[in-house]
């Protein structure tokens, strides 16, 4: 999608993969720099790592983790899974309000609960392991936690779910069971293979509005592309090729 969107904008450049190792990875980063490199995505299991190599933006830093970082001056990390989760539901006209669920205390569910939490939504973190959620519901403003036994009860007065696990994935499986589903939920699944998971489906089937795990890899990449080159991204362009690509 990346280089669609540079294509379409008539730029010079390319988006490549680089595999350093654990212990190389400050040299990596400082290597890019000197190279003019404009900037780098960072994928697990480095954002963690990276949070603490480079500066981060207030939101990377209460996150603790980096999957974007920008070489226009200082080295700056920001973790645009945050905003792209924002900008998915944002691009479903869904209004963030109320209460939030969010399913999964790792990366993923970290950027979606600090996400909610800046918006004003009270947020509930469920995990199998009821620690990791505590652990994170003490760093997340106004959130709670718990295991996934009182789930059914949490989602009945629920506006958003974000489903941050891999149960899906490559898979015909739910975290969810359906009769916990309803219409008033706006389901957002992290999970992008395939598309539409089980758990879409059945939120689906009862009315709820649904958004794939696509739309956040998507729009992580399209806030990272707009850090990196201070444009506009073309987001339909993009969506065609990273679809097109799963």
């Amino acid at each position: 999608m990346h280089e669609a969107a540079y294509e379409v904008c008539e730029m010079n450049a390319r988006y490549v993969t680089f595999e350093p190792s654990e212990e190389s990875l400050a040299p990596a980063i400082n290597g890019a720099e000197a190279l003019g490199i404009a900037g780098l995505n960072v994928t697990i299991p480095f954002k963690e790592r990276v949070a603490e190599i480079v500066e981060t933006d207030p939101l990377a830093d209460r996150i603790g983790a980096v999957n974007t970082v920008d070489f226009d001056g200082t080295p700056i990390g920001y973790n645009t899974d945050a905003i792209g989760i924002l900008r998915a539901f944002e691009h479903h006209d869904v209004e963030l309000t109320g209460s939030a669920v969010v399913l999964g205390a790792g990366g993923a569910g970290r950027a979606a609960a600090f996400a909610l939490a800046d918006e004003g939504l009270s947020v509930h973190i469920a995990n199998r392991t009821v620690e990791r959620a505590e652990t994170l519901a003490n760093d997340v403003p106004n959130a709670s936690s718990g295991g996934l036994t009182d789930l059914e009860d949490r989602l009945s007065t629920a506006d958003i779910l974000v489903n941050a696990t891999s149960v899906g994935m490559e898979s015909d499986e739910t975290p969810i069971p359906k009769t916990a589903l309803h219409r008033d939920l706006a389901v957002l699944d992290a999970v992008y293979t395939p598309i539409e998971t089980r758990l879409l489906r059945d939120a689906r089937s009862v009315g709820a509005t649904t958004i794939d795990g696509a739309w956040m890899l998507l729009f992580q990449g399209v806030e990272a592309f707009e850090i990196w080159t201070d444009l506009d991204a073309p987001i339909d362009v993009m969506n065609r090729a990273l679809r097109d690509s799963l």
